[in-house]
């Protein structure tokens, strides 16, 4: 998807701050932190949104939530407590059409978001 930033950042057209990254996935901190520690979490392989998830592709996303303590490990948050966010759809913020979860940490959190 040349049109896609994130598919650029995956090709690495597009540089980021990569924290994680393997043969499916990659996370890199987010350009515009929610927090002290915001990073997004994506599949290599274009999936727009959450409704394209398949039972053909969705091992990806099994492997994206085994990998989200280990990340978050890797940041300092996993003991202190952290928040997972997919957005899906305009209507709900999501404002890349390219599957991704924002980690966000570093402080306390309130519910709901601000």
């Amino acid at each position: 998807m040349d049109d896609c930033i994130f598919c650029r950042i995956v090709d690495k057209q597009i540089p980021s701050r990569i924290v994680y990254e393997d043969d499916s996935i990659l996370a890199f901190h987010d350009i515009d932190p929610k927090a002290p520690v915001h990073v997004l979490v994506i599949p290599k392989q274009h999936i727009p949104s959450i409704n394209e998830v398949t039972q053909e592709n969705s091992q990806v996303i099994a492997h994206i939530f085994a990998t989200m303590p280990k990340i978050a490990q890797q940041l300092g948050i996993k003991d202190s407590g952290y928040r997972v966010v997919v957005n899906c759809g305009k209507d709900a913020g999501q404002a890349v059409n390219h599957l991704h979860y924002h980690v966000l940490g570093g402080r306390s959190l309130t519910w709901p978001p601000g």
